[in-house]
């Protein structure tokens, strides 16, 4: 089914949105929650929330990209379970991608959340500047969070030269950053 016609379903307010949203963009939103969470236990859950918020955000929401908007949800979801797991000590691989990212924008203090919305303006400029398969290669590990070797073998570079490109990426990223005046 056509995306515009499952966004008619939201809209129509009809429960078939649902479980066409679930076939079409169930695995995609799953490999984004797995992906953060590392825990298959929690995926179910999370995916049965993205649905809930794709619900709830539409109407009024009218998405003009539907994977974009429900990969959105499906992150942010996770990242919720993944900020409550964590809480509890629970660990899921997320926070070597984290790591990898401190080096080059630093932490946020509850103070900076006011900031974190031009934060992520600048990191997008950069990116928007960036080569294509910089872009891709940064994308796939910092949102989508997958392993040097899945980028790897998606992109057909080696793993030795998609550390390289991250390196250069983050380099690169934490000098347009301090250019913009954060201090990182």
């Amino acid at each position: 089914m056509e995306d515009t016609k499952i966004i008619a379903l939201y809209w129509e307010r009809s429960e078939e949105a649902i479980a066409r949203t679930e076939k079409k963009y169930g695995a995609y939103c799953g490999s984004i929650i797995r992906r953060i969470l590392g825990d298959g236990r929690d995926t179910e859950e999370c995916l049965s929330d993205t649905w809930l918020g794709a619900w709830n955000a539409m109407p009024p929401q009218r998405p003009t990209r539907l994977p974009v908007f429900l990969g959105r949800i499906a992150r942010n979801t996770a990242l919720d379970r993944y900020d409550y797991n964590r809480a509890q000590c629970r660990d899921s691989g997320f926070e070597a991608v984290l790591e990898e990212l401190t080096e080059c924008i630093g932490t946020a203090t509850p103070e900076d959340a006011v900031n974190l919305q031009e934060l992520g303006e600048a990191v997008s400029a950069y990116l928007a500047g960036a080569a294509p398969a910089v872009r891709l290669v940064f994308l796939r590990r910092y949102w989508y969070c997958d392993s040097i070797v899945e980028i790897a073998g998606r992109t057909g570079f080696t793993q030795s030269k998609v550390k390289t490109i991250l390196h250069r990426a983050r380099k690169g990223l934490g000098a347009h950053l301090r250019k913009e005046g954060y201090d990182v």
